[in-house]
């Protein structure tokens, strides 16, 4: 018998069947520092999203708008004269009419400076999105195609 086996023999070797408590303090520390990287970043894709529906809403309104005007000659005065289901009106994130006091509602639409020849579509933040999109703020539309916002951001359209 040599001596390795000797010495296996007195102190038999144990597998270890699990985790140690290092190995799982660093798995928690590299899946915290993925998390507060990847967070943010998926706050900003949401917020960029909801955004959009209200672009897509002020599009569509402008839209209508220039549908009437070949009709009539002139711009509406309000949103219901574009078959819309209110002067002022609450959308949802995927862009879905909802009544005003909604939990889910994150724009509200409504025209101003409205004439026979101009009007400004304007999309004004709710709830949460108002907290978390300042950079963009209120999104507007004129007639004659410019586009604004509130807020100092780029790319907000």
């Amino acid at each position: 018998m040599t001596a390795n086996e000797k010495y296996e023999r007195r102190f038999p070797v144990r597998h270890q069947s699990g985790m140690t408590l290092i190995e799982v303090l660093v798995v928690v520390v590299i899946v915290s520092v993925l998390a507060a990287f990847a967070f943010p970043s998926y706050m900003q894709f949401v917020v960029r999203a909801k955004r959009s529906a209200a672009t897509s809403m002020i599009l569509q309104v402008a839209d209508r708008q220039q549908q009437f005007f070949m009709d009539n000659k002139r711009y509406a005065a309000t949103l219901p004269q574009l078959n819309f289901p209110a002067a002022t009106f609450m959308i949802a994130d995927e862009g879905a009419f909802v009544a005003d006091g909604a939990a889910d509602r994150v724009y509200q639409v409504s025209l101003s400076n409205t004439t026979a020849t101009t009007y400004t579509v304007n999309a004004v933040p709710q709830l949460n999105q108002a907290i978390k999109d300042t950079q963009c703020g209120s999104l507007s539309l004129t007639h004659t195609g410019v586009k604004g916002q509130s807020g100092g951001g780029q790319n907000c359209w």
